[in-house]
């Protein structure tokens, strides 16, 4: 699919070609690179829009090796990512991690074409063990309201 394509050229890419490793059940999002994850996107809402209906079977998750990572939903060829810092990836309950969020980052096509800084985090578990996991985003800027919800199919994510 483009999508990765694109979060490879958009998020960095010579950082992403230089770095090595993949990622580590252990460490999920893990090293940097790029997964994909299939499954079904429950939500995705931007203010008042709601894109869900056109939300892909498919969730980007694009980790920087400066820690930077990454989650990024896919509608109608406008992707939203929800970017936060890795290393302050906490555990949470039911074997859950939370990655606090500072910002909201899209594109369009092959093409990034916004930032914008919230506040917010991603709950996420760990799609290596096999089972379905949910991944709940919710963020916020000074004036508008980011929400996305993604649940995996439960098999291990593709590294691209």
């Amino acid at each position: 699919m483009k999508l990765v394509t694109f979060v490879a050229a958009s998020l960095c890419a010579a950082t992403l070609a230089s770095a090595a490793g993949a990622a580590s059940p252990q460490n999920f999002p893990g090293a940097p690179g790029a997964l994909t994850l299939a499954g079904k996107c429950a939500k995705l809402v931007v203010g008042k829009l709601d894109a869900t209906k056109g939300c892909q079977g498919e969730l980007a998750s694009v980790t920087l090796v400066n820690g930077q990572v990454t989650l990024i939903f896919t509608s109608g060829g406008k992707m939203l990512g929800f970017q936060g810092d890795g290393t302050q990836i906490k555990p949470g309950s039911a074997g859950n991690v939370t990655l606090p969020l500072n910002m909201i980052v899209t594109g369009v096509g092959q093409k990034m074409t916004g930032q914008v800084k919230v506040t917010g985090s991603c709950t996420l578990g760990n799609p290596y063990n096999g089972k379905p996991i949910a991944i709940e985003c919710s963020a916020k800027s000074t004036d508008t309201a980011f929400t996305g919800s993604f649940k995996t199919s439960g098999k291990a994510p593709k590294q691209k």
